[in-house]
């Protein structure tokens, strides 16, 4: 009989939840699986502050479903839910009806505004992919308007904005404005004096779930940025254009430009619905049994912010933080196939968590990480590190290599104006137009290589004896001080592997490691008379020359095997790159024969040049002025179109 799983909400928990059944159940054609989400995307909520506040673009946070769940069984529905019958076993959404026996309720939250008076009409949410474009839209809008402002005290209030909530949302959204705002005025023109950012909050301290000592780092980080932080302070009211709030029964009403609401969450629309119909508690959330059940259903499953659950031994309920929707995911996911299959035992839920963190823009964070048992605090670089880590294991989890490689796009290679936590070194700014003549100069030395192998017979006598034998025994004359320096050079190929004995020079290094490997650095000549061409540098390899020693040179067909191979390689690395065609490949098999050169007959320093310049042009050099401008895209696109490709996310946008 068919079993029909229902996923209603496409957050990072159902996602989770929706592979790993498919996973379990992808050749059962008996069981079906649904997921349904408003949006025909995923959104990384936790990064919608770096979309606000300008620092990443909005594609950097959305995640097609499509893409996500390509070359599996889940079929992907874009719909609005409406409610949910329990006793009929039916979801309703705006386009269709969804039957199922197993529910997975993953709907997520939306904002919460305490009864706050104006605060839904007036303020600013940041709690979807659309609300951080019409922050980030308003912002911008902000300064649009204030650089055309004659009035003084409009421009100012223009240029004034209003945090409400010093939380995770809060802070990190302060952090980010904190740090775009001088950008913006070095835009706009303006003053930096006459922009105001203030965070309020009825709480005592910001980020509470974080060590006091960290929250106290936050406070003082957000003030050295000029952000004034206003504590156990509550908010009454939200008007159009001002904010009032009351200390100490003091109330107070300031000018606003721009008021943003982060002050806490409730369960989302559809899960407040189904709250009216099964055991509930604080803000519409569903209570549950330890295999994460309803306690009024066994059919309905809830994971991710949805739930109320406090586990065995603990005093409060479990945290809504990305961890805990991947754990319970996880959990989830195992309880129904236990139900499905009447194989192995139900786990209950008891999370462990390993840390939380907050940034405050690009270039500093605070984080607290480890074990349950063993926290310690991170700040600055290292919670930064954290952070980075610990979305792009999220990524790899949603969408692989595609979305890993987007996000360190965004995050590094093409961010501006430094709000990363290594500046903007990685950042490209070099035209590439600028790599073309070192790109076709690299390929027509190692067309010139190749095709002066073939003339000196490579195609048809063994050479490598003498080519490796003549290199080491140079390099040993050098190092066992066998003469002097003379007037004769050893002879060298253009990639620098040394070919011929001829004299004794002097050495510079000659540091054994453990035996695993030698780094030899020797010229040819004393050092007074040396040029950049009698440097020599070789990776000496006891397991690489025992290799060719027994495998390669006393075997001719091997040798010729070979020789024929690095001739082959050289003229395809030469016309790949003077055509601009299949560069990367290229490039990177070029810079595998230099590895190949340096740990076998050694390189002169005068042809190091090759490996910087093949690294060079690794990545897009083709892409100007070369083949790859056309050839690429159409590979690209039927690539992604192969179901290999789509469900393993081998290619990147």
């Amino acid at each position: 009989m068919n079993k029909r799983i229902v996923i209603v909400g496409a957050g990072y928990s159902g996602i989770l939840t929706a592979k790993k059944l498919e996973k379990k159940f992808r050749k059962n054609n008996d069981v079906t699986i649904t997921i349904i989400d408003k949006n025909p995307f995923h959104t990384m909520l936790t990064e919608l502050h770096e979309v606000a506040a300008g620092r990443v673009d909005e594609e950097s946070i959305r995640i097609s479903l499509k893409r996500v769940f390509a070359g599996r069984k889940v079929d992907v529905k874009h719909d609005n839910v409406n409610s949910i019958d329990f006793a009929k076993k039916l979801v309703v959404g705006n386009k269709e009806s969804y039957g199922y026996d197993y529910l997975v309720l993953s709907a997520g939250s939306k904002p919460t505004f305490f009864g706050v008076e104006g605060a839904q009409e007036h303020a600013f949410k940041l709690w979807s992919y659309e609300d951080s474009i019409i922050l980030k839209n308003q912002i911008l809008d902000a300064f649009r308007k204030a650089l055309v402002e004659t009035n003084l005290d409009e421009k100012k209030r223009l240029l004034t904005f209003h945090i409400v909530g010093a939380g995770f949302t809060g802070a990190e959204m302060a952090g980010e404005l904190a740090e775009f705002v001088p950008v913006l005025c070095d835009q706009f023109e303006m003053d930096r004096e006459l922009v105001s950012i203030t965070v309020i909050d009825i709480l005592p301290r910001t980020v509470p779930s974080l060590p006091e000592k960290l929250s106290a780092k936050v406070e003082r980080r957000l003030n050295r940025m000029g952000v004034r932080i206003l504590l156990n302070t509550s908010v009454v009211r939200i008007g159009k254009d001002f904010i009032d709030s009351k200390l100490n029964d003091v109330l107070t009403r300031e000018s606003s430009g721009t008021i943003i609401w982060a002050a806490g969450i409730e369960a989302s629309e559809i899960t407040g619905k189904a709250a009216q119909a099964l055991k509930s508690g604080g803000r519409g959330r569903i209570v549950l049994d330890p295999y994460l059940r309803s306690l009024d259903n066994e059919s309905v499953y809830v994971v991710g912010d949805s739930m109320l659950y406090t586990p065995e031994g603990e005093e409060r309920p479990v945290p809504l933080v990305v961890e805990n929707c991947e754990l319970s995911a996880a959990t989830a996911g195992h309880n129904i196939i236990c139900d499905l299959t009447g194989e192995g035992e139900k786990e209950e839920y008891k999370p462990k968590f390993h840390g939380i963190m907050v940034s405050l823009g690009g270039r500093y964070g605070v984080a607290q990480v480890g074990t349950p048992k063993n926290m310690f605090s991170l700040a600055s670089f290292f919670a930064m590190f954290v952070k980075h880590f610990i979305n792009i294991i999220y990524y790899i989890q949603v969408l692989g290599w595609n979305k890993v490689f987007s996000y360190l796009k965004h995050e590094f290679f093409t961010i501006r104006h430094r709000r990363s936590f290594v500046g903007g070194h990685l950042s490209n700014r070099t035209p590439s137009f600028l790599t073309v003549p070192l790109r076709i100069f690299l390929g027509a030395v190692w067309l010139f290589e190749g095709v002066m192998k073939i003339v000196e017979g490579w195609f048809n006598t063994p050479k490598l004896t003498g080519f490796f034998s003549g290199a080491s025994e140079w390099y040993n004359s050098i190092l066992n001080g066998a003469g002097g320096a003379t007037d004769g050079t050893s002879a060298a190929t253009a990639e620098g592997g040394v070919e011929a004995v001829k004299a004794a020079g002097t050495t510079i290094m000659n540091f054994d490691f453990l035996g695993l490997f030698r780094l030899i650095f020797v010229s040819g000549k004393d050092l007074a008379n040396s040029t950049i061409s009698d440097y020599a540098f070789k990776i000496d390899i006891p397991l690489m020359n025992s290799f060719l020693d027994k495998f390669i040179l006393p075997n001719n067909t091997m040798q010729m095997i070979m020789q024929i191979f690095i001739v082959l390689a050289e003229i395809l690395i030469g016309l790949a790159l003077i055509g601009g065609l299949f560069t990367t490949p290229a490039s990177a098999v070029s810079l595998i024969l230099q590895v190949m050169f340096v740990t076998t007959t050694g390189l002169y320093l005068g042809t190091f040049w090759m490996i910087f310049a093949g690294v060079a042009v690794l990545v897009g050099a083709g892409r100007t002025f070369g083949l790859d401008y056309y050839v690429m895209p159409l590979l690209k696109s039927n690539w992604k179109k192969v179901k290999f490709a789509r469900k393993w996310y081998l290619y990147n946008d």
